[in-house]
């Protein structure tokens, strides 16, 4: 008998949409669920039932009670479009994508890099305007869940170190400060000559 899948086997065969839509807050939070018998196998439609028959395999257990309720319930891929003439600039979709697929500044249009979108659909919800579109993709056998993973990933590391309780940045806020400060000491004491 092999041994109980790792939640990191697990995430290696789910499609990284990191859409939330098996209820988990991503793919990993997902896979480790599986990995703990804490979590139906059925719960992934962007996987379809290609993705429910490769979860069953891995954890030997029988996709069969599943395989209609998927086939209506999958999820093609798809990306999204913003329609720029009609967005604001608001940046809620930058802030809720989770593989940094759109690009934009406050109060300048966006835009979806069509090949980094999973299809995800987490910007469309907080669009004040509703100015976002799903455009499903052709079938292709090129997975792209690799890429996604590296780009979820990348984002999350980006995250933290932007957070303002990461040790870096507080040592180097206050360095800056701390820079900052003497060079307007200095200032002041050169215009008292």
């Amino acid at each position: 008998m092999k041994p109980h899948p790792t939640a990191e086997e697990i995430d290696a065969i789910l499609p990284q949409t990191q859409c939330g839509l098996c209820t988990y807050k991503g793919c990993m939070p997902y896979a480790e669920a599986l990995s703990k018998n804490e979590a139906d196998i059925n719960l992934c439609p962007p996987g379809g039932v290609s993705g429910l028959l490769a979860i069953a395999d891995l954890l030997n257990k029988d996709a069969a009670p599943f395989i209609a309720d998927m086939e209506k319930k999958a999820k093609p891929r798809s990306v999204v479009v913003i329609r720029e003439a009609e967005c604001i600039g608001c940046t809620k979709c930058i802030q809720a994508c989770p593989v940094d697929a759109i690009l934009g500044a406050a109060k300048s249009m966006h835009t979806v890099i069509a090949d980094e979108c999973t299809g995800c659909e987490l910007c469309i919800a907080p669009c004040p305007v509703d100015c976002i579109d799903i455009v499903t993709l052709p079938e292709t056998t090129d997975d792209r869940s690799p890429h996604y993973r590296k780009r979820y990933l990348a984002r999350n590391v980006r995250l933290q170190q932007n957070s303002p309780s990461h040790p870096v940045l507080k040592t180097d806020k206050k360095a800056y400060i701390q820079a900052a400060l003497q060079r307007m000491s200095a200032k002041q004491d050169k215009s008292s000559l």
